[in-house]
């Protein structure tokens, strides 16, 4: 018997609005739509479509103009700066193009760094789960100089998925990479939902990329055009 899947982030009539009067551009456009839990879900569409202010939004890393955000359950619009930092914190981990890793902490300094600063404690468990799904266990006394690209790759992913994160989000995180590099990026992502039950959104301009994801949606001029399940390469073309 199958089970339904459960929603853990939900946007309600979100608009995002930038500048006034004869410079307004409207990045967003009362766009409402949810996530499920342990599914992947890419963002595409062309520049300028409002795909990454879509993430950024979600994400709590912009704030809406309009409308609601609710991830786990906590409503984010309208928190105040700290707690939305918190709550970023707490619950969302972030993949960008550059690493960001520390280069003077070792590989296992870098991957806790988050609950360090959040002042909690690994859980055993789960960081050990983590490592050996990234096959990091024989870098772990590493600095990032140390590693190669792939495996900093890795120790990135590990490093967002630490805090075992309401939501896993990826803004081009294949963008400056390789084919090679790319397919690694992305085997992590798909292992990130398989195996380790996560949630991840990312935003892509690649087809072959959102090709990994469960699902995909497109964006244009502000509004969510399409919702894709499983889709092919060809068929995100199509519609892109």
């Amino acid at each position: 018997m199958e089970t339904t899947p459960s929603t853990i982030a939900t946007l309600i009539n979100v608009s995002k609005i930038y500048g006034q009067k004869d410079t307004q551009v409207t990045a967003l456009d009362n766009v409402s739509i949810h996530f499920n839990e342990g599914e992947f879900t890419a963002i595409m569409g062309p520049s300028g479509s409002g795909k990454s202010t879509l993430l950024h939004v979600l994400a709590g890393l912009d704030n809406a103009t309009s409308g609601h955000v609710t991830i786990k359950g906590t409503t984010i619009t309208g928190l105040e700066d700290k707690p939305l930092t918190h709550f970023r914190r707490d619950h969302i981990g972030f993949i960008f193009q550059a690493f960001n890793l520390i280069p003077t902490l070792d590989a296992r300094a870098n991957i806790e760094l988050p609950l360090r600063l959040a002042g909690r404690r690994a859980d055993q468990n789960w960081l050990n789960q983590v490592i050996d799904a990234l096959n990091l266990r024989e870098r772990l006394n590493h600095k990032p100089s140390q590693l190669s690209g792939g495996q900093q790759q890795r120790l990135a992913v590990a490093r967002a998925l630490v805090t075992r994160p309401a939501l896993l989000v990826a803004d081009e995180p294949t963008g400056n990479l390789d084919t090679a590099a790319s397919k690694e990026v992305l085997n992590l992502l798909r292992q990130a939902v398989d195996k380790l039950g996560q949630t991840v959104i990312m935003v892509t301009h690649d087809p072959r990329a959102a090709e990994t994801a469960d699902r995909v949606l497109i964006v244009k001029d502000g509004k969510i055009t399409h919702d894709l399940k499983h889709p092919t390469a060809q068929e995100i073309g199509q519609v892109a």
